[in-house]
């Protein structure tokens, strides 16, 4: 054997583009030409697809695994499947994993649409739970405030209830009443008896109260406890309503006391116009005076005949 330059000797020598550098050309290297390109004599490993070693050929269907023949080996010699990746036609290496077939002979790989889905619907399942929990959450405190805020108006309410008493701790006893005897007559107030109706023992009223200065007062003893309280007049007021000053220990209480024609009675009519009406003051415990007077600028043509109380402020 002669000493020479037979290009590569090995495929890590093999320059593919050796022909671009003065020494490649130098080698014999020659630019690709239909068979092939490098230094001559080189060594080569372009195959074409499905071209076996041994010069056998198998062309393996695109999608397809290569057909590889069973074959045993002894203990201690190579097995077939794991030959050389040169030696199995139509494509690379093989990994030991044969592709899944489905119709054209795609492979398919995990079913990462389905995992998302579920893990979509977990998500959406936690959510949903959380909302329903905050949304019970919230009502049951909704519930809560609601209850304290009756608990809370609920003195209010009954205090201003014209149903209810302000002195449930006096048992609902008795509260004092005053007919036309009983009370005390300023100016010329007079009591008389002639027109029927009236409800104090033996029909008595207190009559000519239609001049300025009269009046009646009331000395109420016996008061459970301080707190508003409802004062009641019977009365007669035929034709056109009429009002005069209420005053409660000592102090003029609100505008006008009301004594309106509440009855429809005919002008002059006192045996037709009995009726009653109310006002709300404030009294103290134990003794106050009430009174009733015709004061300047006051409608005063009255037949008067009881004043009577009720706790709290009502109507009846």
């Amino acid at each position: 054997m002669t000493s020479g330059n037979n290009g590569a000797s090995t495929p890590e020598d093999d320059d593919p583009f050796g022909y671009l550098y003065a020494d490649g050309q130098a080698n014999g290297a020659q630019p690709p030409s239909g068979g092939g390109y490098g230094y001559p004599n080189s060594v080569s490993r372009v195959r074409a697809v499905g071209e076996r070693r041994n010069g056998q050929q198998q062309t393996a269907q695109y999608g397809q695994p290569p057909t590889v023949p069973q074959q045993q080996g002894g203990y201690g010699q190579p097995n077939a499947h794991y030959a050389a990746p040169e030696n199995f036609g139509g494509g690379g290496p093989s990994t030991g994993r044969q592709p899944a077939q489905n119709g054209g002979g795609r492979g398919r790989g995990p079913n990462t649409k389905g995992l998302l889905i579920g893990a979509v619907a977990v998500v959406a399942a936690v959510v949903i739970g959380i909302t329903v929990a905050m949304v019970n959450g919230d009502s049951g405190d909704d519930d809560n405030k609601a209850s304290d805020q009756v608990s809370a108006s609920a003195p209010a309410s009954e205090s201003a209830s014209p149903s209810e008493s302000a002195a449930d701790d006096a048992n609902e006893a008795e509260l004092p009443k005053a007919d036309a005897k009983a009370l005390n007559l300023g100016g010329s107030a007079a009591l008389a008896s002639d027109v029927q109706g009236a409800q104090a023992a033996g029909g008595v009223y207190v009559g000519n109260l239609n001049q300025v200065g009269n009046s009646v007062t009331w000395t109420v003893n016996g008061i459970p406890s301080d707190g508003t309280y409802t004062v009641f007049a019977h009365y007669s007021v035929p034709g056109e309503d009429q009002e005069m000053t209420l005053t409660v220990n000592g102090k003029t209480f609100g505008t006008k006391f009301n004594l309106g024609n509440f009855a429809r009675a005919k002008d002059g009519d006192f045996a037709k116009g009995w009726t009653k009406t109310y006002s709300w003051p404030t009294l103290t415990k134990g003794t106050n005076t009430i009174s009733v007077s015709c004061q300047d600028g006051d409608k005063c043509n009255v037949l008067l005949d009881q004043l009577y109380l009720k706790a709290g402020q009502v109507k009846n």
